[in-house]
């Protein structure tokens, strides 16, 4: 693991008064590139060769307009280890901002042992997303307090509706989901999934039997700030899922027809910015707090920056109770977020991720704190 020393290091040859913010070009790079220069931050996107033209082209700075002002094009992401591009990029005195693509091209190794770039957030916790990881997201849920599914150990266990995660054979990051409310009709469903390709045999020992939570899904999106010791909401929202939106539009019986030709994925499109109830504000703020406590326990110095918790509400008695079946540990994937009321409350205007993100930073290195921001 880069030791905390190192980054002291490298930012002690930053020039701090030129600090570029970087990311990954996917996923919510845009959302952090106009945060950054909504703030006055240069920006610079490290791109894969045919996927390159919405950061090089569409969004690129002229004249005052676009986001992107600098671009580093690889041959595929993981290439950003290779001390050339990461010389480049602490010549630019980057900063680099961590999202889910960043974990799945360059993989955690990589990332804990050779990108030698101070990250905003926490680089210790980024593993902490797979659920095969030793100290992983139920182990925080667990010692936190935080509700989450039950997890069965076994097929055998299985006494109500489940749904399975197993890595895609295909994409290994995605995974394939099937439901199963019997041990019966998991090893049905699990032998029709390993025979159609879509999960192998290695990847459904790997997977998590979880119960199914019925409920209205929403993201909880928060940031924490080191700096000033403070959790905040900045919105709230929910997914677009293929094809899975496309058939629960369908009427029950059209539903049932479509099953027999198409199978459900689940597979994130998108995101639609929603709103809570404010009696339900508590409780998720109370959610997040438990997370902050936990992590500062389990992953000193604990979560910096931007999380989530992706959740569902369940009907009470006595009220509605929110169950946290997934965990984000760094930026969201959510552009919609600035689109909710939640940080307008408190800052006058509604944030987005990249813009609080920007914030974070620019204090920092205006408290001569920025060391305590990056890992």
């Amino acid at each position: 693991m880069i030791a905390q020393e190192d980054i002291k290091e490298v930012l002690g040859e930053y020039n701090l008064n030129e600090v570029a913010i970087g990311v990954l070009g996917s996923h919510s790079a845009l959302d952090i590139c106009r945060g950054a220069k909504d703030l006055g931050f240069r920006t610079l996107v490290v791109c894969q060769k045919g996927r390159e033209r919405t950061y090089d082209r569409y969004y690129r700075t002229e004249n005052s307009l676009g986001i992107v002002d600098q671009t580093i094009i690889l041959d595929k992401f993981s290439d950003i280890t290779e001390e050339r591009v990461q010389k480049q990029m602490r010549e630019n005195n980057v900063i680099f901002i961590p999202h889910r693509s960043f974990e799945v091209y360059v993989g955690f190794d990589q990332i804990e042992d050779e990108f030698l770039l101070p990250i905003f957030g926490s680089r210790s916790m980024l593993r902490a997303e797979e659920r095969d990881a030793e100290r992983n997201q139920y182990y925080l849920m667990e010692k936190g307090g935080i509700p989450y599914p039950r997890i069965y150990k076994s097929p055998e266990e299985i006494d109500r509706l489940v749904l399975v995660k197993a890595p895609e054979a295909q994409r290994k990051y995605e995974r394939a989901f099937f439901f199963a409310s019997s041990p019966a009709e998991y090893y049905k469903n699990s032998e029709q999934m390993i025979r159609s390709g879509k999960i192998t045999e290695e990847g459904l020992k790997k997977a998590v039997i979880e119960e199914f939570v019925m409920g209205a899904q929403s993201n909880f999106n928060y940031f924490y700030s080191l700096l000033d010791q403070k959790l905040e909401l900045l919105g709230t929202d929910t997914r677009r899922q293929t094809n899975l939106d496309g058939i629960l539009r369908l009427p029950a019986t059209q539903q049932l027809e479509a099953l027999k030709y198409i199978d459900v994925k689940a597979i994130e499109a998108g995101h639609i910015s929603c709103t809570v109830k404010e009696s339900l504000l508590e409780p998720i703020f109370e959610l997040g707090e438990k997370f902050v406590n936990v992590a500062r326990e389990e992953y000193p110095p604990g979560i910096i920056g931007p999380f989530a918790l992706q959740s569902a509400f369940i009907p009470g008695p006595p009220k509605e109770t929110a169950v946290v079946f997934d965990i984000s540990m760094r930026v969201q994937g959510s552009p919609g977020t600035m689109f909710t009321p939640y940080s307008g409350y408190y800052y006058g205007q509604s944030l987005s991720v990249g813009k609080r993100v920007a914030m974070e930073i620019g204090k920092a290195i205006q408290q001569n704190r920025l060391e305590e921001t990056v890992t």
